[in-house]
């Protein structure tokens, strides 16, 4: 294929996009690094509103951000460098302060599934940066279809007892995006980089990561871990918790 494609399904609406898995995406392994997952689906369904009117500009001038809130992902065969990889997203039925998104990644050439997950996103003011109820956004219809998924539930994600120091992270210009924020995939990064290498390069089935409070520029994230038979705990804190997620294997 010499043109990758985007396009939209109805009934549901639902946004394809053809992609590449590029070198710089991937880890050592040659397979898609997490974080650049979740850079790439957060960044999707950011275009699947674009391409339907709904631009950050839009969003901006109605006086509404919409934020990411938790990350549920089933690796039932992670993707690898050099593959072409369809990518999937469309909205499900909302709870009262939570948009819900589903994912699903295949590959282009064989449709075989890849990964599969969901997020929630919170609707914010942009002006008074204050959380508001998701009736009030008025940019398009609200979303009545729902469907079964093959990744855990997002849900919260307690802290375990004596959870041991693996490491911290300061938070610098780099780790910023264009809202001027930390960008929720920075967090994956900053986890997989504290872990010690033998969990590193598992071939993790489940990842969960909920995001609590923002790390600022100049903060620290230090780093806590609980290690279980077949799951890694790991919550970032800076004055509070920033993030809690789990890793399954």
């Amino acid at each position: 294929m010499d043109a990758y494609k985007q396009w939209h399904t109805e009934n549901p609406v639902v946004f394809n996009s053809e992609q590449n898995v590029y070198f710089s995406q991937c880890t050592k392994n040659k397979t898609l690094s997490i974080n650049e997952l979740l850079k790439i689906t957060s960044d999707l369904a950011v275009e699947d509103f674009n391409q339907r009117g709904m631009s950050r500009e839009k969003m901006l001038e109605n006086n509404f951000m919409i934020l990411v809130s938790r990350n549920s992902f089933h690796f039932h065969k992670m993707p690898v460098e050099n593959q072409h990889i369809t990518v999937s997203t469309w909205e499900e039925k909302n709870e009262p302060l939570q948009f819900i998104r589903a994912y699903e990644i295949k590959d282009t050439r064989t449709e075989e599934k890849l990964v599969s997950g969901l997020s929630s996103w919170l609707l914010v003011s942009a002006k008074e940066r204050k959380l508001l109820p998701v009736k009030l956004f008025n940019l398009r219809q609200p979303v009545e279809y729902e469907s079964e998924h093959e990744c855990l539930k997002l849900m919260k994600i307690p802290e375990k007892e004596n959870m041991e120091f693996i490491g911290e992270h300061k938070i610098g210009f780099s780790d910023l995006d264009a809202n001027g924020h930390t960008n929720n995939s920075r967090y994956a990064a900053f986890l997989f980089d504290a872990l010690p290498q033998e969990f590193q390069n598992k071939n993790f089935k489940d990842f969960r990561i909920n995001y609590s409070k923002e790390a600022m520029i100049g903060e620290t994230v230090k780093l806590y871990a609980a290690f279980e038979e077949n799951k890694i705990t790991v919550v970032g804190k800076t004055d509070s918790v920033s993030f809690e997620s789990e890793l399954y294997f």
